[in-house]
């Protein structure tokens, strides 16, 4: 019979990649490689007008609210939205400058690599 020993365990601290921050590109990029960057750059344009679009229905609720002069409790409410509308503007564009820069390193550092191998 074998003897299985266990050993103690052993974490490890697991370094979450953060998209387009730590990745970098070992080859270049071919035209399914572009093709996807391209889709990515799309999707965060609708993310992005999708977050405009959160943060106006929110202003506009916001300005609803302010209008109802009969309940005084409801601008709590209309101050909170509006908050929230500004909240959910400056993180949509946060986050669309961040994933745009990103993807603009990523296939910068894949043409220059290309091109000191053509060289």
């Amino acid at each position: 019979m074998k003897r299985i020993v266990k050993s103690p365990l052993k974490i490890k601290k697991i370094k979450l990649l953060r998209f387009g921050r730590d990745f970098k590109p070992d080859q270049e990029v071919i035209l399914r490689d572009y093709l996807a960057i391209e889709r990515t750059r799309l999707a965060n344009e609708r993310t992005l007008l999708s977050y405009i679009r959160s943060s106006l229905y929110l202003l506009l609720g916001a300005i609803a609210l302010f209008q109802l002069k009969e309940f005084a409790n409801f601008e709590y409410l209309a101050l909170t939205a509006l908050i929230f509308s500004v909240i959910f503007f400056i993180i949509g564009v946060y986050r669309f400058t961040i994933l745009k820069k990103s993807l603009k390193r990523v296939y910068y550092q894949s043409e220059e690599k290309e091109d000191s191998k053509n060289e």
